[in-house]
């Protein structure tokens, strides 16, 4: 309890930091930065927190792959805010529901900081489950944030390349992963999840089932909330044609083969 006591703390430090850099910045796009970057210090703190019975092995591999995470995807979109020409459109829309980066932005961002905590008590659920050696759940475990960070890091790689090129203006990116999937980076962040409770899940070790948390959590996110939601509404406006089009030919989430035109 005392450890996601701490996290529970940490997080709300580290999103309060969010808003500042915010308010200094004025670019909301920050806070996705601070984000993943929280999760992963924080997450990793906790995997190594002592646990009675904990194999520190698992420990230690929590730690690693939730710190390879946040780091590409930190520093993956914190390259992106920094080279971007404009704020980000989603948080500009926010700005103005709430005038201005005051006090309502902070609130949300401690429903963030709520985020980072429940993802928190998923690590940790796994990091710590007792009196079992490393075995093939871990490697399996292992083999699905792998995949994951490299699917999510290919789709981003195509994104951008396709936006550099001029000839693509006002264009929706349908090449590569984005031709099976409208949304593949989130498909693949989301999947990073499910290794925990592969890890965790244990017909003795109850705490396991809260492993569930974390996928389940990122799904409602990415799906329902903040990830794809918002996006295709921004994409309905600016390319209304092109991107209904591109909806009724590609899967929203998981990649599957495009339908024929």
């Amino acid at each position: 309890m005392l450890v996601l006591l701490i996290a529970a703390f940490a997080a709300v430090i580290a999103m309060s930091i969010a808003w500042g850099v915010v308010r200094v910045t004025g670019d909301g796009g920050w806070t996705d930065v601070v984000w993943p970057l929280s999760i992963g210090a924080i997450g990793a703190a906790a995997a190594l927190w002592p646990a009675p019975a904990a194999e520190d092995a698992r420990q230690l591999l929590v730690a690693v792959l939730i710190g390879v995470w946040a780091l590409r995807l930190g520093g993956y979109i914190a390259m992106r805010t920094a080279r971007a020409e404009a704020p980000d459109p989603r948080y500009e829309q926010f700005k103005k529901e709430w005038g201005g980066w005051g006090l309502k932005a902070w609130a949300f961002l401690m429903i963030q900081a709520a985020t980072i905590v429940v993802l928190v008590v998923s690590l940790r659920a796994a990091a710590v489950r007792p009196d079992a050696d490393l075995g093939w759940r871990d490697g399996l475990a292992v083999l699905i944030v792998v995949v994951a960070v490299a699917g999510e890091a290919l789709a981003d790689r195509q994104m951008a390349a396709f936006r550099s090129d001029k000839s693509n203006r006002g264009k929706v990116a349908d090449v590569g992963l984005w031709g099976w999937s409208r949304h593949p980076n989130y498909f693949f962040e989301w999947m990073a999840w499910l290794a925990w409770p592969i890890m965790a899940l244990d017909p003795g070790y109850p705490f396991g089932w809260l492993s569930l948390l974390a996928p389940t959590l990122m799904w409602w996110l990415l799906n329902h909330v903040s990830g794809a939601p918002m996006l295709e509404a921004q994409m309905l406006k600016s390319r209304p044609d092109a991107y209904r089009d591109y909806q009724q030919r590609v899967s929203r989430f998981f990649p599957l083969p495009p339908k024929s035109r």
